[in-house]
């Protein structure tokens, strides 16, 4: 695949306390990714910029939510979340520690 098109696949780290829980115990890192990324194409992003092995990717589609701005209805933009399963022994850490 392109290594362009890999490098914008992933948008960000989803950081939130299922995200934390599910890490720990199924081995599993969430992504925020774009709207038009397939599962191969997530998992050959992982496996290219973090050098890990992907087992599997689940995606899931996330609906923006409706939000009053001052007098009017606005709504906030749809986006896609993706599971990634890593094989055993492998793991990403985004902590950044000292």
């Amino acid at each position: 695949m392109n290594h362009e098109r890999l490098m914008k696949v992933l948008l960000a780290p989803v950081s939130s306390e299922k995200a934390h829980r599910i890490a720990e115990q199924s081995n599993q890192v969430v992504f925020r990714v774009a709207l038009d990324a397939t599962k191969r194409e997530i998992a050959s992003a992982v496996e290219f910029l973090f050098e890990v092995k992907v087992d599997c990717v689940q995606v899931l589609n996330v609906k923006g939510k409706e939000k009053r701005v001052k007098q009017r209805l606005g709504k906030r933009q749809d986006w896609r979340k993706a599971y990634v399963r890593l094989m055993p022994g492998h793991g990403i850490d985004f902590g950044g520690g000292a």
